[in-house]
């Protein structure tokens, strides 16, 4: 079955295209839509949003009453990537991930949708982002509204059935190495990309390396067959630093945003087979 279109005719009732899930624990039925909402057999349902997003997050999911990024964050990033800074990682993930139009990828943990929905709009492939934050999630939904945008808790569930996607991304996000396995088909692929060592070097001081330690997270699931280093560096002047530290968290340097400065965006890039 196709993706379907958030906005069906009112006496249309359907099951969602791929089988997106209750998300209450112990339910975890098919979940089915009619105007305005998405319900499982077991009378569970959710709103659909304006922008058209569905909220599965469930209370006992929140470690706080506004979990993930904040609307400041997520305009600030919207901002960069408007700008252009990250787009030399954009087509460096394009470049290892290598989809298709025949793909059905899921990014867990899209943010405001930038890197997943620029990728489906340039190849073609069906879209299905997951994060915890409201605001990122209603961004993406508004930008990019050719996707399906949900928000839930995909460190503990990933609200898809089994083996829906030929491709999941987490870029920069939490790893759930057992759910992203079940939601992957057989022959699927996982793209993970990691802050590398000079990423925001700048602002954050030298990172870790932390290539081996997300090998091992992902060694029982699956088998590392591709690995890359993406770096760009920008010139941004005092309004765009301002957005980088908005955008991240605890940045090191006390340095004030009165002048421009460069600064290093780098991404460690690992790709997945299934096992």
């Amino acid at each position: 079955m196709d993706r379907l279109d958030f906005f069906p005719a009112q006496v249309v009732v359907v099951t969602l295209g791929r089988m997106l899930l209750c998300s209450v624990r112990e339910c975890h039925q098919p979940l089915s839509r009619e105007a305005g909402r998405v319900f499982c057999p077991a009378g569970h349902s959710f709103d659909i949003a304006r922008s058209g997003y569905v909220n599965l997050l469930q209370p006992q999911d929140r470690r706080s009453k506004q979990p993930g990024d904040t609307a400041e964050a997520v305009a600030a990033r919207r901002r960069l990537h408007d700008r252009g800074v990250t787009e030399p990682l954009l087509w460096g993930i394009a470049e290892i991930a290598c989809g298709s139009a025949g793909d059905v990828v899921l990014d867990a943990g899209c943010g405001d949708g930038f890197y997943l929905g620029s990728l489906a709009r340039e190849a073609g492939f069906e879209a299905h982002g997951v994060d915890i934050s409201i605001p990122a999630v209603d961004a993406a939904a508004r930008r990019y509204p050719g996707a399906e945008w949900v928000v839930a808790n995909a460190d503990r569930f990933v609200p898809y059935s089994d083996s829906s996607f030929s491709l999941v991304m987490s870029i920069t996000a939490r790893m759930n190495a057992p759910e992203f396995r079940r939601v992957l088909r057989d022959d699927g692929r996982l793209l993970v990309a990691l802050p590398s060592p000079e990423d925001l070097i700048e602002l954050r001081g030298a990172g870790r390396d932390r290539v081996a330690r997300t090998v091992e997270t992902f060694c029982q699931e699956f088998q590392l067959v591709d690995q890359r280093r993406v770096t760009t560096v920008a010139e941004l002047d005092a309004a765009a630093v301002e957005d980088v530290r908005l955008s991240i968290y605890r940045p090191m340097s006390s340095r004030a945003a009165t002048d421009g400065m460069r600064v290093t965006f780098s991404l460690d890039l690992l790709l997945f087979r299934s096992v």
